[in-house]
């Protein structure tokens, strides 16, 4: 083999090292958690959520205090606000968010058909939205093409 495609290689097999995700492990120590876990409303320490760190603490607390709130009993019960809380994660692109509230569905009794048909109606909602845009913007440019 010529030092030239050994060289080659080792260049591919580098970067493909380098792009590779890191071990799970250490991707769950560093990743961010968008609210906090306690089922009953009752807010872990930032240190233990691993999150809000350039939240100044005064926020932080309002933000818990409304999570909080949102999450009492209420007219919906709490796999209806868990199933809410996918579709909603899903629209706004939130991991951390569609993690927890799949995992909280789930505790709360939804099913896996449950589950399944709120991310169908998040698609289809985005689905939507997209024909939207193209919509306004064709009428913006006073284009049609088909």
């Amino acid at each position: 083999m010529s030092v030239l495609k050994k060289s080659k290689r080792s260049k591919v097999a580098a970067a493909h090292k380098r792009s590779a995700a890191p071990p799970p492990a250490a991707a769950a120590r560093s990743r961010h958690v968008p609210f906090p876990e306690e089922d009953n409303g009752a807010q872990k320490a930032p240190e233990q959520i691993g999150s809000y760190s350039m939240v100044d603490p005064r926020f932080r607390e309002i933000y818990f205090e409304f999570y909080k709130e949102t999450y009492r009993p209420s007219v919906l019960d709490r796999k209806t606000k868990e199933l809410v809380a996918i579709s909603a994660s899903l629209a706004a692109k939130c991991q951390g968010c569609l993690e927890g509230h799949i995992k909280k569905a789930l505790k709360f009794g939804a099913t896996r058909e449950e589950i399944s048909e709120t991310i169908a109606i998040a698609m289809g909602v985005n689905a939507a939205a997209i024909v939207d845009l193209t919509d306004i913007a064709a009428e913006s440019l006073e284009l049609k093409l088909f």
